[in-house]
Parts: C-alpha cells; sequence; structure tokens
C-alpha cells in the first residue's frame, strides 16, 4: 500500500499547489523526487515526528493541505501531544498516513508496533479514520481527503484483502444471514474464510470513524461480532451505543492488551491474537455456541 500512496501524494503535489507533505525520515528515499521539485512544500523534518505533527499544523493554519507520514507509533504514539494540540486544539486539518499498524514490522520489535493508534485518536473530537483493506482503495481516499480541511487518519498496512471494496465508507454487506459480524479493512478476508459455512451476516467497512452506526442498528440481531486490525474493543462504545435500547450481545476481536514479546512476521503475530482464519473460527464458534 506504500507505493499507491507514495504515488497518488507525489501526483497531488505534482497537480495541487495547497497539498503540502511532511516527512520525519520515513519513506523519505522513494519521495526523493517529489522533495526535488518540490522543496518549498515538501519537507523532511529528519526523525523528528513531534515537529513534523508542528511544521503541518502551521501550513494547515497558511491554507495548506499537509499529509504527514512515519510509522504509526512514531507519528500517533510518539506525536500524540503535537496531534491533539497543534491540530487538534488550533481546530487545524491535516491528513495522516501511517504504515506498520499493529504489527507489520514485527522483526523489528514492539517500537514499529503500535495496536492503539485507533483508541489514542479516539480520545480526540473529529477525526475521520480510515484502514483501507486493498491497495485500490488507497488513492480515493487520499484524493478525497484533498477536497477538505478536516483532520483524517489513514492507516496503511502490509495484510490485504483479496480485492478492493472502493465503496467501503458505509457497510458494505458481502453474505446475508444470521448474527452481524463486521469486519474493518484487511479483517474481511480472514472473516470471510472464517464464516464460511456459519449463518452470519458479514459486512465490510474501510471508515470506522465515523463508523456507520445506522448500517450497524439495520443490520446487528440479537449478537453482533466486530473484527479490527487494532486493539480489541476499540469500537465498543460506539457499536453499544448505537444498539442503545436494543437487547443484544457484542463480541470485539482485534489485538490483545497482552504483549506479544516475539519478534516473527505479521502472521505469527496475527495467529497469536487470534486474527487468522483459525483463531476467528474458534472465537465466533464459542460465541455463538454459547448465545
Amino acid at each position: 500500500m506504500r507505493e499507491t500512496f507514495v504515488a497518488t501524494t507525489t501526483a497531488l503535489l505534482d497537480e495541487d499547489p495547497r497539498t503540502a507533505l511532511v516527512l520525519a525520515d520515513i519513506s523519505a528515499d522513494v519521495f526523493r523526487p517529489a522533495l526535488r521539485r518540490h522543496p518549498d512544500r515538501a519537507l523532511n523534518v529528519g526523525i523528528r515526528e513531534q515537529l513534523m505533527v508542528g511544521v503541518g499544523g502551521g501550513l494547515a493554519l497558511t491554507g495548506m493541505r499537509p499529509y504527514l507520514h512515519s510509522y504509526a507509533p512514531f507519528l500517533i504514539d510518539r506525536a500524540y501531544e503535537q496531534i491533539k494540540l497543534d491540530l487538534g486544539h488550533q481546530d487545524a486539518g491535516a491528513v495522516l498516513v501511517s504504515i506498520g499498524g499493529s504489527y507489520d514490522a514485527a522483526a523489528a520489535g514492539y517500537t514499529h508496533q503500535s495496536p492503539g493508534d485507533v483508541a489514542l485518536l479516539d480520545t480526540l473530537d473529529g477525526w475521520t479514520v480510515q484502514v483501507p483493506g486493498h491497495r485500490d482503495e488507497v488513492p480515493a481516499m487520499l484524493r478525497e481527503a484533498a477536497r477538505h480541511d478536516d483532520r483524517v487518519y489513514i492507516r496503511l498496512g502490509a495484510q490485504e484483502n483479496t480485492r478492493a471494496y472502493p465503496d467501503g465508507a458505509k457497510l458494505r454487506v458481502l453474505k446475508r444471514g444470521g448474527p452481524l459480524v463486521l469486519a474493518v479493512g484487511p479483517m474481511l478476508d480472514p472473516v470471510l474464510a472464517a464464516t464460511r459455512d456459519l449463518d452470519v451476516t458479514v459486512a465490510y467497512t474501510n471508515t470506522p470513524r465515523p463508523l456507520d452506526t445506522e448500517g450497524v442498528r439495520l443490520l446487528a440481531e440479537a449478537e453482533v461480532i466486530v473484527v479490527e486490525p487494532y486493539l480489541a474493543g476499540t469500537s465498543a462504545r460506539l457499536v453499544s451505543e448505537a444498539l442503545s435500547g436494543l437487547p443484544h450481545r457484542a463480541l470485539h476481536l482485534g489485538v490483545a492488551r497482552a504483549e506479544v514479546r516475539d519478534y516473527g512476521t505479521w502472521q505469527d503475530h496475527a495467529r497469536a491474537h487470534g486474527l487468522d482464519e483459525a483463531g476467528l473460527r474458534r472465537s465466533l464458534e464459542k460465541f455463538l455456541g454459547d448465545a
């Protein structure tokens, strides 16, 4: 997905004089042509993510549309205070684009992992969060973000679904049946595999914030399962509010709070957190069997 982000953002820099790019060294090599062509709007501040966000906030206040980019733990966790103040408190807009996600860079250790990034942004007001499930969903997200001045976080990852669903902002139903299983971004393919012969409704979204709560309320029956590629339970509050007044049981699957202190691959970590096909199947059968 990073290659798609680089190509689309470079095109935006070439097309729109309002577009700006601020890097904190990550991906500076692949953005080198853009940095050379647009030295006034494409900046690499070095490994100083807090400064990157501060510069982005300042550019936004001058009328620019800044795109900020780094690994998720550096962009969100490390620079949280600047996101809160230099963007949120100033009511300035920016497009934050991360790579690495929860455990894509598992071989680099926990410094490069951020399962809590979306939960952190949930403490702040006015953020749109998009989690593409396929690289072909990315260009439209980036270009749509260029058309306004809101605060947007686009979470890119190594795990992808086999096909794109560019209309995934609202809940898209891919299988109709019993209880609702809501898959966010790259969780769709493992969810479809795990529910192949189960009587459930599977819906997809690549825009968990704002969550399509109307769609959740329309599709949910007595049970609802949410499968997210970040911290388990991140969307629990929104689902609970959407189903307020309706008797229901909910299961929230995602990255566990217990840290996996191993390296390996993202596939190894998905298995450890029960987010592969077999792990999801076990969780779903237990939850639905207890109904």
